[in-house]
């Protein structure tokens, strides 16, 4: 620390030092003083176009935006002056005088920093510059989400996320009173290159984006007597829920998740980890075989659904790479609605498969072809934690007061390789405990492959097993997938295995999970809190092995034979299409 440059300034007349090359924003953190921000998104989104962020610096003829101010030697800062308070108040009326108002029945209603800071700066409902206003039809084309830009605020951070995840297909259109955000031409999003991973939506400040919302769906279900309707949770969820409930970050809620799933009505409440677990059993044995028989490498992983359709999109031509290994949610459906309702006496056609996932492109992977293994779809609806955090509100159910209940039984029944699937970096983990201890013939000494565990953007690690040298790849985040897959394209890397997770971080930090306000996404690594969590279920877990769970290996025993048998690929692997005509050049 004694090597960076310190810079002296006084904040609200408080003296303090910081490092040179900080933002009052930044600074003012020091002394506990949030300044208030809409637009701004640290290292994305850091344009200054708001003003809500305005502070008065003295000497200086106009309020500036703390979010891209530098500090300096001798500055002195006012960050509540009577001044910056009537002109953040000031701009929040101009904002809400074009704002759809109709906050009761707004997804984001108790949960929007827009309307957050209007309660805190007294703005009313009729302000003094309501007059025209813009209307908009939502497009509610993609099976996903739905964008309504009559509660867009146009502070960007949309676009800002998109671009992150090199995928880019919204963007700012017309100039003046007409600007507004939506996809080249005005086009429908189904009709662009959108991998529907939702970074866009726990980005968006307010309800102008929103998941498709698939709950009555669920409770019509639930309320079917000829229906058996099973739940599946994904591995991230038990860490990520209980954030929509007021608890840490972090939170293992796994009881208290069960338990609510419970008093929904669901007939089976049961664990995703166990089909991570047979993904596992499947992805290893896919590997070994192509490193044994000179299949195509490096094999990638097909986990992801948003990975996988920006694949499609964007590297079609290494779609021969991809695992063709079901992601864990379609796996546990497949099973469901065969081995299970052959065991259970009940017809496919009557079950009804929930999933409550991280991810919003999983409303999209319900739908894909060759994903109906008896001949219905695999899994029928997939809700987001936001969804489920929903019903258990609309059922007056009081999470935080349930008691610690157990999965259903069989398919409750998972290891610690099945739950870091939902870290950056845990299916390759989970993958190798297995193929490396297959390959090898013996028991793994140590179970943590730390060198793929973090939240980096890109982790590498050569691996030594049975007299070979293994080249593996982790990366989260699409324009992680879009630097690696460069380099292996061009002869740069040589691997035989990569994981890709569509969202920075991995599933932990998917679009469908808990938004959480700007302010938290800045300076607070939610990506690790969340990872931590899993990892020290894992941790804990009797078995941590997925070819070691006793479930797994009856399911083997009874009816699939063994790991990559015709029968197994019949019902649990899949194949892909080619969508790059579909991409704007």
């Amino acid at each position: 620390m004694s090597d960076v440059k310190m810079v002296n300034l006084k904040i609200n007349g408080m003296p303090l030092s910081v490092p040179a090359g900080s933002t009052i924003l930044e600074a003012a953190r020091y002394l506990g003083i949030e300044i208030p921000t809409l637009c701004y998104l640290k290292e994305m989104n850091e344009i200054g176009a708001c003003r809500i962020c305005v502070v008065e610096v003295k000497g200086a003829r106009s309020l500036v935006a703390s979010c891209v101010y530098p500090v300096s030697e001798g500055m002195e800062v006012y960050t509540n002056s009577l001044r910056v308070q009537n002109a953040r108040k000031t701009t929040l009326e101009l904002i809400l005088s074009t704002h759809d108002r109709k906050c009761l029945s707004c997804v984001r209603s108790g949960n929007c920093e827009l309307q957050k800071l209007c309660k805190e700066f007294g703005v009313e409902d009729e302000g003094r510059f309501d007059g025209d206003n813009p209307q908009y039809a939502p497009d509610d084309s993609a099976v996903h989400m739905v964008r309504d830009n009559n509660k867009c605020i146009l502070c960007r951070r949309c676009i800002a996320a998109c671009n992150a995840q090199h995928v880019s297909v919204i963007g700012v259109n017309d100039r003046g009173f007409d600007t507004h955000v939506g996809c080249a031409f005005d086009s429908d999003l189904s009709a662009v290159s959108c991998v529907s991973c939702g970074q866009c939506i726990v980005n968006c400040p307010t309800g102008a984006l929103s998941e498709r919302d698939d709950t009555a769906k669920v409770f019509q279900a639930l309320n079917d007597p000829d229906k058996h309707v099973i739940v599946q949770t994904a591995p991230s969820i038990r860490v990520t829920l209980g954030e929509c409930f007021d608890m840490p970050i972090g939170s293992n809620v796994t009881g208290k998740m069960v338990a609510a799933l419970r008093r929904l009505g669901f007939e089976k409440v049961f664990d995703t980890d166990f089909s991570a677990d047979l993904t596992i059993m499947e992805e290893a044995h896919e590997f070994i075989e192509r490193v044994k028989n000179g299949g195509t490498l490096p094999l990638i992983t097909s986990c992801s659904p948003g990975w996988i359709k920006y694949c499609e999109y964007y590297y079609p031509d290494m779609i021969p790479n991809l695992s063709s290994c079901k992601s864990p949610q379609q796996m546990f459906g497949a099973i469901i609605k065969t081995w299970y309702a052959e065991k259970m006496g009940w017809d496919p056609k009557d079950i009804v498969v929930v999933g409550i996932m991280p991810c919003t492109a999983k409303k999209f992977e319900v739908g894909r072809e060759d994903e109906n293994a008896a001949g219905v779809p695999d899994c029928d609806i997939a809700l987001t934690t936001r969804e489920l955090a929903r019903m258990i509100g609309r059922a007056h159910i009081h999470f935080t007061n349930l008691p610690d209940e157990e999965f259903d039984n069989p398919l409750g029944e998972s290891t610690g390789a099945g739950t870091i699937f939902g870290a950056t970096g845990g299916v390759m983990e989970a993958a190798l405990r297995t193929a490396v201890e297959t390959l090898e013939g013996k028991p793994l000494e140590n179970l943590d492959f730390t060198a793929v565990r973090g939240t980096e953007t890109i982790k590498e690690a050569t691996l030594h097993v049975a007299g070979m040298e293994v080249n593996v790849a982790v990366t989260s985040g699409l324009s992680g997938a879009h630097e690696l897959l460069e380099k292996v394209r061009k002869g740069e890397k040589k691997y035989h295995f990569i994981e890709v997770m569509g969202c920075p971080g991995g599933c932990v930090n998917g679009g469908g999970q808990p938004v959480q306000h700007a302010v938290v996404r800045n300076f607070v690594d939610l990506k690790a809190k969340r990872a931590e969590a899993l990892y020290e279920i894992d941790k804990n877990k009797a078995i941590r092995k997925s070819h070691e769970n006793p479930v797994i290996k009856t399911l083997y025993e009874e009816y699939l034979g063994e790991p990559g048998s015709h029968l197994a690929h019949k019902v649990l692997h899949t194949s892909y299409v080619d969508r790059s005509e579909h991409v704007i050049k």
